[in-house]
């Protein structure tokens, strides 16, 4: 029953969390006509709130060694409400980005944290179907977050986008707050900052990890820059959608909703390997689709591209969560955080700029690269085949590899 009531916590506080640091995404064309900003420099408003979350990744998982996770999500996600109630009301498009890298910062709270507390409170049972679950979770309400903001707020202006996805997510913030168990596996580590600095040391130092991260800054850089990019270009000629319609663009969430769960049960039974480099191979395929000056086309391969990232980033969160050690699972878990929110800061600013520099093609081409390198690293990474196998203890024999 807990293991149900953890699932289903952390599924509504990545509905909730996810809703609102995307929400703003589809309304970068308002707030730049609004603002007269360029482009990359709208893109801030994201940028913000995805950089602060990276800084605090890594501090937050550290210091939950001492305090316990379950106190710090559940604060964490109340600051992050609040501050979305207070955004529309900003006067200033510079205090509207410092709200947005404070209340980035409250993300991390539950987003650096997840990986880790799921491995634990499970004991590893069904570690890839339940990160997959979560995942799925992001998925669904960054899809949320961006198609009631964008949807509104052509209605009732960003502003009204804003709040319509704030009151949305107070529901499942208070669902968040009443279904997560207490901990019932953590041990609380005494905050002295050598042996928490040593598992951060170790979380670093693991090459297995670092196939990983490697995916998290560079598959997330390209996502960043592809869901930036892209209300610009559908508002813009050929294609001139309205902003009501281009946000619904943003159903092809749905897509990564399904793989990252698919790809969690298959990798759990097949390895992690395989169905990391296919979701990468899906990205690469989704990207040489929306070259086309075809709506049907850019849609279709935005659904392929969304599809492949989402099932090689659930693969990649269980992969950090079975592989890292105990006394490092947090400091892995938000080192993988703080790389897929760097990623997702420089995709979103300078994916921004070069998409208003060199357009569509040359943008896809960066991408494309980002693409391989992130395959060539989790190619030298080498992860167990077995992808429930965890690592032993660091200076056993076997000490870097996982079992099987």
């Amino acid at each position: 029953m807990d293991d149900a009531r953890l699932r289903g916590a952390l599924l509504c506080g990545a509905l909730a969390l996810f809703a609102l640091l995307y929400a703003p995404q589809p309304l970068l064309p308002r707030l730049a006509e609004e603002h007269g900003l360029a482009p990359g420099t709208a893109a801030l408003v994201i940028s913000a709130a995805t950089f602060g979350l990276a800084v605090a990744a890594v501090p937050l998982g550290t210091v939950a060694q001492a305090v316990g996770r379950r106190r710090i999500m559940i604060g964490a996600v109340l600051l992050a409400e609040a501050l979305a109630l207070v955004l529309p009301w900003l006067p200033s498009f510079p205090l509207l980005v410092g709200v947005r890298l404070v209340q980035g910062v409250a993300v991390a709270g539950v987003a650096a944290l997840a990986t880790a507390h799921l491995a634990e409170e499970s004991g590893g049972r069904g570690i890839g179907t339940a990160m997959g679950l979560y995942v799925a979770g992001s998925a669904l309400g960054g899809m949320t977050g961006r198609i009631v903001g964008g949807v509104v707020g052509d209605l009732a202006g960003w502003r009204g986008g804003l709040l319509a996805v704030a009151a949305l997510s107070a529901a499942f913030t208070a669902l968040f707050v009443a279904l997560l168990p207490p901990e019932r596996h953590h041990r609380r580590q005494p905050l002295r900052w050598r042996p928490l600095l040593g598992g951060l040391g170790a979380a670093l130092r693991d090459p297995e990890l670092r196939g990983p991260y490697a995916i998290a800054l560079l598959g997330t850089g390209a996502f960043a820059t592809v869901f930036t990019a892209l209300p610009f270009r559908l508002t813009a000629p050929p294609f001139l959608v309205p902003p009501a319609l281009a946000a619904l663009a943003f159903l092809a969430y749905t897509a990564g909703t399904a793989t990252s769960a698919l790809a969690g049960r298959v990798a759990d039974r097949w390895g992690r390997l395989p169905v990391l480099l296919g979701g990468l191979v899906l990205c690469g395929a989704g990207l040489g689709l929306m070259l086309a000056d075809v709506l049907a086309l850019v849609l279709g391969g935005l659904v392929v591209f969304t599809g492949g990232f989402f099932a090689a980033h659930a693969v990649a969160g269980a992969w950090v969560g079975a592989r890292a050690p105990e006394a490092a699972r947090g400091q892995a878990g938000a080192v993988y955080q703080f790389t897929y929110y760097v990623g997702t800061s420089l995709g979103g600013v300078l994916g921004g700029a070069a998409y208003g520099t060199w357009g569509w093609t040359a943008t896809t081409a960066l991408l494309t690269g980002f693409l391989l390198l992130a395959a060539l690293a989790a190619l030298r990474s080498r992860p167990g085949r077995r992808a429930g196998a965890r690592s032993v203890p660091a200076g056993g024999a076997a000490a870097g590899r996982t079992a099987g």
